[in-house]
C-alpha cells in the first residue's frame, strides 16, 4: 500500500514545498547555481502542486517574469514553495517562491519568485476541468489578489 493510499477520503493539497541541498551538478564554473536550474526547480514545484490538486497529469503553459534576488552556492539549503493562488476552469495559477542560504542560517533569504500557470490534462492530453479553490486565510487572499493582478497585467495569449 502506497503512502497516498493511507487516506480514505480524497485530499486536495493547495501547496507543496520541496527542500534539498544544492549539489555540485547545479553549480557553474563561478560557483553559483545556474538560473536555468532554479527555473527547473520552480517548474517542478509548481507541477507537483498542480498535480496534487488536480489528481492527474499537468503541463506548464506560462511562467511570469522570474525575479532573481540572490544566488545560491554549493551546499546551500533550498526551499521551493508552490502555493495555489487561484484556479480557472482548466488551469491552476501557482505562486512560487524560492528561498535559500547557508544550512546553518535559520532565516533563508528569498532567491526568486514568480507566477506559474499549469493546466490539467485528461488521458488524451486535452485540458480538463479542475476543482475550484477559494483562499481562506489573509495570506492566501493576499497571494490570490497579487497573482490575479500580475496575471492580468501580463496575460498570455489564449491556448489553441
Amino acid at each position: 500500500m502506497g503512502f497516498f493510499n493511507l487516506c480514505q477520503e480524497e485530499v486536495f493539497m493547495s501547496s507543496t514545498t520541496l527542500r534539498f541541498l544544492v549539489e555540485a551538478s547545479a553549480v557553474g564554473p563561478g560557483g553559483d547555481v545556474h538560473g536555468g536550474t532554479v527555473m527547473k526547480w520552480i517548474d517542478d514545484a509548481a507541477r507537483a502542486c498542480a498535480t496534487t490538486w488536480s489528481h492527474g497529469r499537468c503541463r506548464t503553459v506560462y511562467v511570469s517574469s522570474i525575479r532573481f534576488q540572490r544566488t545560491l552556492k554549493l551546499g546551500d539549503m533550498v526551499e521551493v514553495r508552490a502555493r495555489l493562488a487561484f484556479t480557472g476552469e482548466t488551469n491552476m495559477n501557482i505562486g512560487v517562491e524560492v528561498r535559500g542560504g547557508d544550512l546553518t542560517d535559520t532565516r533563508p533569504e528569498k532567491v526568486a519568485e514568480c507566477l506559474v500557470v499549469v493546466i490539467a490534462l485528461d488521458a488524451e492530453g486535452r485540458p480538463m476541468l479542475v476543482n475550484s479553490w477559494t483562499p481562506e486565510t489573509p495570506g492566501e487572499m493576499a497571494l490570490a489578489s497579487s497573482a490575479r493582478a500580475q496575471f492580468e497585467s501580463t496575460r498570455p495569449a489564449p491556448l489553441e
